[in-house]
């Protein structure tokens, strides 16, 4: 994973626990402590996620058995699918626990120093500018407001924009580390989300002012 795209995870991670008022002490916070309450946090959602994904395999495992026992070709079928779809998102759970769990191991083995003020530059952009920020995205949405999405999503696109305006981060590249983020921290809705809102953002001027 290349530095930056070290440092856009970190910044999503520490905005999550930085609080507006807490800006001007952010540089002497102490950033493991941030990080690892981030870590916590994350990890303590997969956790969930997955209790909720053995409780849906078992279900679906059941009614798999039981189609199996009334021999209806239509229910094994509609079963074999829904257990199948339960295994898949109980992978993608799995993938993303253990890439929030690899991030410590990697900043570790990156530069630090570098990643780390690339990281609080992000975070301190963003919360700076954030009501600047918000209103540039809420002119491209369609049918919503950013601050109707889960905050996770919101912060996404917030360091989008300021990939875009601030450091000048090309349309393709910054579209793809958002779409990275959103893959491993958001659910379906939430990426369906980013995508619509970056393609909009993509196609109107705001990046040039």
């Amino acid at each position: 994973m290349q530095l930056k795209s070290i440092s856009r995870e970190l910044a999503l991670l520490l905005l999550g626990q930085i609080k507006r008022n807490e800006l001007l002490k952010l540089e002497k916070m102490e950033i493991e402590s941030l990080l690892s309450a981030a870590i916590e946090s994350l990890t303590d959602h997969w956790r969930e996620e997955l209790d909720f994904c053995a409780l849906k395999l078992e279900k679906a495992n059941q009614e798999f058995l039981d189609s199996e026992l009334q021999d209806d070709a239509g229910l094994i079928k509609e079963s074999r699918i829904h257990l199948q779809i339960c295994l898949n998102d109980s992978e993608k759970i799995l993938n993303s626990l253990s890439e929030s769990i690899e991030l410590p191991r990697l900043l570790a083995l990156s530069d630090q120093k570098e990643t780390r003020d690339l990281a609080l530059k992000r975070v301190q952009l963003v919360i700076s500018k954030k009501d600047g920020i918000d209103t540039k995205l809420d002119s491209v949405m369609e049918g919503w407001r950013l601050k109707r999405l889960p905050r996770i999503d919101r912060d996404i696109l917030r360091l989008a924009l300021v990939d875009l305006i601030d450091f000048k981060t090309p349309i393709a590249v910054t579209c793809n580390e958002a779409v990275n983020l959103a893959n491993r921290y958001s659910d379906d809705q939430g990426r369906r989300m980013i995508n619509g809102v970056l393609r909009n953002l993509q196609n109107s001027n705001l990046i040039m002012n």
